[in-house]
């Protein structure tokens, strides 16, 4: 994986937002990431329970769509601090760096 080019993203061994994420944005990851984790339980319970197909597949794909927008509200957030913070210091490369963070959650 290439080293990113937003300074706000880049460290040593762990990388940290120079931005932090509002309280709102962090609720709203939180709430969609517990429901994905809550439709993985229910995928396990079902599996254990041999149920039918069909079910799981409709589970899956419920979790599928949590987590899709999950990782799309985590893009926005990173577009408007990171993205731009870049661009308004000539750092033009890191719209490179969003487009391959976008073709990635397709």
């Amino acid at each position: 994986m290439p080293e990113p080019v937003c300074s706000c993203c880049s460290g040593k061994n762990k990388r940290y937002k120079a931005v932090p994420r509002d309280a709102e944005t962090v609720e709203k990851l939180q709430k969609r990431l517990q429901r994905v984790i809550g439709q993985l339980g229910g995928i396990s319970r079902m599996l254990d329970e041999n149920r039918y197909c069909g079910d799981i597949l409709i589970q899956l794909a419920a979790a599928e769509s949590a987590l899709e927008s999950f990782g799309y509200i985590l893009l926005h957030d990173h577009m408007e601090t990171c993205v731009v913070e870049q661009i308004r210091q000539g750092n033009l490369a890191v719209v490179d760096e969003a487009v391959d963070l976008m073709k990635k959650l397709k």
